[in-house]
């Protein structure tokens, strides 16, 4: 048997090249330990960390870091799919078949006959109108994944709903909703339980949720961006506090307060 990687799997067919890589990461007597042992159940976090490495690469704009990043979900795929053909359930071919299918099925203003003079907003009225049909009989929340993020699964619960007709017609409304549940948090931090509590708080990001999707905002998206704004300033923080000579739990609120504005006066007028 050859002795290096490079001997073994050559360069000819790049899917074929992963897909043997896996199926001997998987061996059970020549594989690796760790690969050897996982499930479907201890890879899926990996699968959902891998399309936000994605998404935050992309967020970035680090370009030549994506096909590192799509790597790495790709390799998700393979995984379990080699888990899969290991258990008798499909293969990595029907994967490939199936969402090939689908993409023909779907679009048949580009691979059938109808007319491909259509808006985008059309096609996802369509595309939904499309995945109802495959679905068949069901409720109208079946099928919306429960491993989403919980603010994106929010949204797409809501828009199920709305569909048909259960939506505010503004978003009037639904910042009347939000100001009721801010009532019912602060009522409940003062006189509830801690579940209680929790409950309330659920309560008010699912009307947030309404809220960006009435406004046509991406929560997830504003709140990375929000993520990435609170990294950059308090770093800058850091910063000016090591000018100083020290560190933020050498400095308080009050010192660290004035330094916040002074890194959002610095954003604001392109001085960083």
């Amino acid at each position: 048997m050859p002795d290096t990687a490079s001997d073994s799997f050559g360069p000819e067919d790049s899917l074929e090249r992963l897909r043997q890589i896996m199926r001997r990461l998987r061996d059970p007597n020549l594989g690796c330990p760790w690969d050897i042992v996982q499930t479907f159940d201890t890879i899926a976090p990996y699968t959902v960390e891998e399309a936000h490495e994605v998404a935050d690469v992309i967020a970035r704009k680090a370009w030549p870091e994506l096909p590192g990043e799509l790597g790495d979900l790709l390799l998700q795929v393979v995984f379990h799919s080699q888990m899969a053909d290991e258990a008798g359930l499909f293969t990595l071919d029907d994967v490939i078949r199936t969402i090939s299918d689908k993409m023909l099925a779907r679009h048949p203003h580009v691979f059938g006959h109808e007319s491909r003079d259509k808006s985008a907003e059309q096609q996802t009225v369509d595309w939904e109108r499309l995945k109802a049909a495959e679905r068949g009989p069901a409720r109208v929340l079946d099928g919306v994944a429960l491993g989403l993020p919980a603010l994106t699964r929010a949204v797409k619960l809501q828009k199920r709903a709305a569909r048909v007709g259960f939506d505010w017609p503004s978003t009037d409304e639904v910042l009347a909703k939000m100001a009721e549940e801010m009532g019912e948090l602060v009522e409940a931090r003062d006189m509830l339980t801690e579940a209680e509590v929790t409950e309330e708080f659920g309560d008010l990001l699912f009307v947030m949720a309404n809220l960006a999707r009435h406004m046509q905002v991406d929560p997830e998206a504003a709140l990375r961006a929000s993520n990435a704004k609170f990294t950059r300033r308090f770093q800058r923080i850091e910063d000016w506090l090591a000018e100083a000579g020290k560190t933020p739990d050498q400095s308080d609120l009050a010192e660290m307060d004035a330094l916040w504005n002074r890194a959002k006066a610095e954003e604001k007028t392109g001085m960083a």
